[in-house]
């Protein structure tokens, strides 16, 4: 009941937000209505004296209630089980709320938003646009309190177009795509839309992972792009109504396949049709690798494109049409499956081969490091997955420092006939209050650790001696039915030194993580924290995660 009440709340919060003035009970509970909850004034009232209490709305005299700052951040960080499930419905509603007019040029497009500290990046930016390396010819420039924003249409736009054209268009992917001799050969990283938190083209919007000025300088390099499917009975209609698209300035197709046939590597289902487009932070995300400094974020808000301006733009980017043989995309899951399949710890005897993660440092930095490590672990025993290291030779001048992967705990149970999957890996924010994700991927659909991607990001902040630290990990399920052996289990191996954050109750949320009906999940800190703390502090590392089989007699105690 808690749940439904806060999902309610939650609902209250994002209404405030959208509208962003005074609404009062009738009109909060009829915009209620319309998104499945069926709850009178009355309710709404009392509800909103619940959020008032806990700062997150205000009363304004008898007009009714504005959302506070507090209760923003609220809505970022709060349930993140709803934020989850809501990015993907996000999408779609504003894939509806489109109003672009092919034949006037005109209404609302999805925008994507930085904020830019340097507006000399404009050459930079441009010169991508010049390239044909965006989705449209038009952007805008802002300024408030004193900040520069950019806009650029984002790719969404054209699934908006699709779907008011009568054109079923799923967004499944976004990702980076490898470019070779200009021609584009496949992605070699995406994430879902589906489950996610974070929208997949901006949690590869990080400093190093794109490549695109290489890309027009020399025709090799990464790209940001997103990957969608059409039933192949709209085929022809998309490709009309795409050339329509480009006479008014909106691009960046990079590819459509035929019926059926994979995508730059993603398989496309039997009746649909593969479309890949540009990500429409691709200019914004080369003025990083120059070296800009940029607040990107996707889908944010509607624009209308007859107010923005145009630039020298080609609608045709510079990349080929060559066809380059592309390796099938694999997913994360596929080696976690494998490598818990080679997890051959035995509970009772603590032998046997266990999953690891293995980050290089300097051999000059080897002392510092384990010092941070130590002192991490004597103040902080709970970030840790287990209370073991191993140090692993390199040829090249570095050392591998090996630490506990919390995959090898679903290896254990699988070895003994207990179904243990990893559902999601996170953020978990740990202030005064109690403990909760704020940021979740699921690892169906990622191929690539989230966690390697929130370490990129530098979303993390352990140890900080303020109270509130953001450490990684990772949540997995298991059926209720064998909830009491996999606890005899937990309890033995935590005489080994494994450490778990929380273990739940049949159907009872884990930090705010979702979980199956007839199923109960269980929390770990993420292997990595560690070597986070090692990067946090200055020291430089190379993060590997979920990297390979170790013997487990190799590892020492902290």
């Amino acid at each position: 009941m808690k749940q439904e009440t806060d999902l309610k709340m939650m609902e209250i919060l994002r209404i405030l937000k959208s509208e962003d003035k005074v609404l009062g009970a009738k009109y909060i509970s009829n915009e209620l209505r319309k998104r499945g909850y069926s709850l009178g004034e009355r309710a709404v009232r009392y509800h909103m004296r619940i959020l008032d209490e806990k700062g997150f709305t205000e009363k304004i005299g008898h007009k009714g209630r504005i959302i506070t700052q507090e209760g923003i951040k609220e809505l970022n960080n709060g349930l993140i089980f709803d934020q989850v499930d809501f990015s993907y419905s996000r999408f779609q509603e504003k894939m509806y709320n489109i109003s672009l007019d092919i034949s006037t040029a005109k209404g609302l497009i999805i925008a994507n938003i930085s904020s830019i500290n340097q507006l000399d990046a404009k050459d930079t930016i441009e010169s991508v646009f010049e390239h044909g390396l965006a989705v449209s010819k038009n952007i805008s420039y802002t300024k408030e309190d004193d900040v520069d924003f950019i806009k650029t249409v984002c790719g969404t736009t054209i699934d908006g177009v699709f779907q008011k054209n009568g054109i079923i268009s799923r967004p499944s992917y976004g990702g980076l795509v490898k470019v070779e001799d200009y021609a584009p050969v496949e992605f070699v990283e995406q994430i879902a839309y589906k489950k996610t938190s974070i929208t997949p083209l901006e949690a590869f919007s990080g400093k190093g992972n794109t490549s695109i000025l290489d890309v027009i300088s020399s025709g090799d390099g990464i790209i940001p792009a997103n990957f969608r499917t059409i039933p192949m009975t709209k085929q022809d209609q998309a490709k009309k109504i795409l050339a329509n698209l480009n006479k008014i300035g909106i691009g960046g197709l990079i590819k459509m396949g035929q019926p059926g046939e994979s995508v730059l590597g993603i398989n496309v289902p039997e009746g649909m049709v593969g479309v890949s487009i540009i990500g429409g932070i691709t200019p914004l995300c080369a003025a990083q690798e120059d070296g800009y400094d940029l607040n990107i974020k996707l889908a944010d808000e509607f624009v209308n494109y007859e107010s923005m301006s145009s630039l020298e733009y080609n609608v045709k980017p510079i990349l080929s049409n060559a066809n380059k043989e592309a390796k099938n995309v694999s997913f994360v899951l596929e080696k976690i499956f494998n490598l818990m399949s080679q997890v051959t710890f035995d509970y009772n005897t603590f032998e046997g081969d266990i999953i690891t993660n293995i980050s290089y440092v300097d051999k000059q930095n080897l002392d510092e490091a384990l010092e941070i490590i130590n002192k991490l672990y004597k103040d902080y025993p709970q970030y840790f997955m287990g209370d073991k290291y191993a140090l692993v030779d390199d040829n090249d001048g570095k050392v591998g420092i090996a630490t506990i992967c919390s995959l090898t705990v679903d290896g254990i149970l699988t070895n003994n006939g207990i179904v243990s999957i990893p559902i999601y890996s996170g953020v978990l924010d740990i202030d005064n209050r109690q403990p909760r994700f704020i940021e979740l991927i699921s690892y169906t659909g990622s191929s690539v650790d989230p966690h390697e991607i929130f370490l990129k990001k530098d979303m993390c902040d352990i140890a900080t001696g303020n109270g509130s630290d953001k450490i990684l990990a990772s949540v997995h399920s298991v059926p209720y039915v064998a909830r009491d052996d996999a606890l005899d289990i937990f309890d033995t191996i935590g005489d080994a030194g494994f450490n778990f954050l929380d273990i739940g109750k049949p159907n009872e949320y884990i930090y705010n993580s979702k979980i199956d009906m007839y199923h109960f999940g269980y929390a770990t800190a993420g292997g990595l924290n560690p070597i986070e703390k090692v990067k946090e502090s200055d020291v430089c590392v190379d993060v590997k995660s979920i990297e390979k089989i170790m013997d487990f007699k190799y590892f020492e105690t902290f």
